[in-house]
């Protein structure tokens, strides 16, 4: 461990990066991706979490990397600076969570959840606080996190939570690459049971989603986005043959968002509209309609927006993988991604996700 300060002479943008489950392989793809250069030459990542997590994960999985422990991101950000002066150098922003012999790699226990909770609320306090531009979280494990006995549906609820926004007005834009486009599918409901989810698809949560939607689109650079809407039933009821939700709920949220201005379109079968070109997000009514699509086409390489809250907040769309922790097998490409996003949608003149 070093304590030491340099100065942010690149004026880049800074990325703070919470380490998420400290037993699975969020620590190790967060120093992975901190060390890649197409991160480091896009942002200053911070590293958010307990240091004896990283040192840990660093040691098992033969990371060579100069750790850092600064106790705030002002540290943080001259200890980054020096780019290929010092291209092994990462800073963490230390969280006591750990105490020698705590951390159990690869198993479930309720203090992984709440480390995971802790290294994601200090990054997104350091956000509202304006000392970092973005925030991205490693893999939670929901499990871990229910034996601690804290409610929890997703990171965008938990974003809303920490930032005083309501819940329901945070949704979840899962981002991909697709034969060199961006692919962008956001979800109405996301982390409940399907019977929940058929309770909250209302004309005002869809047509909230549509909003909150164009507004995210706006902000990444897109003047004048176009959404496609996701029908609920089976090739979106085919006017009524197989149910009345789309009549009832969907295509008036569509014609209420409409009539405020935005490009918006449907309701689409939901098994076929991800393949009409010509749209800048696709937004469907529950989690399956978006994960299947996204993690069959772009499988360890998606990243989760959280939008509707004024953080930016992306994590990966895959799990903690607790068998293969502490093993070096985790590929860092989805949390690659999400970094690049980000720091992208934080530079002028980039657009991202």
């Amino acid at each position: 461990m070093h304590s030491e300060s340099v100065t942010n002479t690149r004026n880049l943008p800074l990325v703070a990066i919470a380490l998420g489950d400290p037993a699975g392989i969020g620590p190790e793809i967060a120093l992975k991706a901190t060390l890649d250069p197409r991160v480091r030459a896009l942002c200053a990542p911070v590293l958010f979490g307990d240091l004896r997590v990283v040192q840990h994960h660093a040691k098992s999985c033969h990371i060579d990397a100069e750790i850092v422990s600064v106790s705030n991101v002002g540290e943080a950000a001259r200890a980054t600076a020096s780019g290929s002066a010092h291209p092994r150098r990462v800073a963490i922003v230390h969280q006591q969570q750990f105490h020698d012999g705590a951390l159990r790699i690869g198993e479930l226990a309720a203090a992984h959840g709440m480390s995971a909770l802790d290294s994601a609320r200090a990054a997104i306090e350091a956000a509202m606080n304006g000392e970092v531009d973005a925030v991205v979280a490693a893999p939670q494990t929901e499990s871990a996190i229910k034996l601690a006995g804290v409610e929890f549906d997703g990171y965008p609820s938990f974003v809303a939570r920490c930032t005083g926004t309501a819940p329901e007005d945070a949704f979840l834009m899962l981002c991909f690459e697709r034969d060199g486009s961006e692919m962008r599918i956001v979800h109405t409901t996301l982390h409940v049971s399907l019977r929940r989810a058929l309770e909250l698809v209302t004309r005002e949560r869809v047509e909230h989603a549509i909003h909150a939607t164009a507004s995210a689109l706006r902000r990444i650079g897109i003047a004048v986005p176009r959404i496609a809407v996701a029908g609920l039933n089976p090739h979106a009821s085919e006017h009524g043959l197989f149910g009345d939700d789309e009549a009832q709920v969907i295509e008036p949220a569509i014609a209420g968002a409409r009539g405020s201005g935005i490009a918006v379109e449907g309701p689409l079968g939901a098994d076929t509209m991800i393949h009409n070109p010509g749209y800048d997000a696709y937004l469907v009514m529950y989690h399956d309609q978006g994960h299947i699509a996204a993690k069959a086409m772009a499988r360890n390489r998606t990243a989760g927006l959280t939008i509707g809250t004024p953080v930016l907040f992306s994590s990966v769309a895959h799990g903690s993988a607790l068998d293969i922790a502490g093993k070096n097998q985790a590929d860092a490409s989805a949390m690659i991604e999400a970094i690049r996003r980000l720091a992208g949608a934080t530079a002028p003149g980039h657009r991202a996700c």
